[in-house]
Formats: structure tokens, sequence, C-alpha cells
């Protein structure tokens, strides 16, 4: 089996965060233009958000690209979540370390999650948002 790498990728990571590039396997990369390519090679995506308002687009768009989740339940509580999803859910320390290495097991989440991606398809793209949003503009 090959070495898990982890990259955190984002805007403005914090100093803790960017000497978390000390560690062998684990690289920060900062602001990306595009976060597609990141992704495409992923075996999940991770959201640990705390502090989360609104729908989560960072969730939306790794799920978008047909990639299984493991998240904080902040980070997912704007979605309007249909099980069945590959996605798992962890707020701990202990609760992290955990789910995240059973996600880097075959059998635990899908590297390729169609389940996540037809769920962002249909909820979220854009036939449905035009659709909603053409019921309102009727209604007035």
């Amino acid at each position: 089996m090959d070495t898990a790498r982890f990259y955190i990728v984002g805007a403005r990571p914090t100093e803790a965060v960017r000497n978390l590039a000390r560690i062998e396997g684990v690289a920060v990369t900062g602001a990306v233009e595009d976060v597609r390519p990141f992704l495409k090679h992923a075996r999940c995506a991770v959201t640990p958000l705390r502090i989360a308002r609104g729908i989560q687009n960072k969730v939306l768009e790794a799920m978008a690209m047909g990639k299984s989740i493991v998240s904080t339940g902040a980070a997912i509580e704007g979605i309007e979540i249909q099980k069945p999803l590959d996605l798992l859910v962890a707020e701990t320390p202990w609760e992290w370390a955990d789910t995240v290495s059973k996600a880097l097991c075959a059998d635990s989440l899908p590297f390729k999650s169609e389940r996540n991606r037809e769920f962002v398809v249909q909820r979220y793209g854009w036939a449905n948002s035009l659709r909603r949003l053409g019921a309102v503009l009727e209604a007035i």
C-alpha cells in the first residue's frame, strides 16, 4: 500500500496549520487557483470546519466530483442530506483519527462516490436551482 499523503488546501492557513507541513506526508498549499486537481486524486475530502454558516461549497464541490466526505456536523449542517451518502462525521480529535483511518480503508468509503455526485447534481445542480427560481419569480 502506498503511503498516505494529506493535503491541506485553502486560503490563509494559520501558522499552526502551516507548521503541520513539517510532518512527513503533510503538505499545506495555501490558496490555490483550482482545487479540482487536488480533489481528483484524493481518497476522500476532509472538511474539519468547527464554525460554518450556511451551505459549505467546499463540501458540495467535493461531492460533485464524486468524493466521499469526512466532515464535522457543522460543515454539513446547511446541506439537505439524504441518506444514503458516502459521508462520515467526526467531532473530537480521537473521532477524527479513527474516522479518517477508516476512510482510508477500501471497504469503509468508496474512492468514487456516485451517490454523492448524483445527490449534488439532483439537489443543487443548475436544473433544480433554476426550477426553484422560476417558481419564485412566477409567484411574484
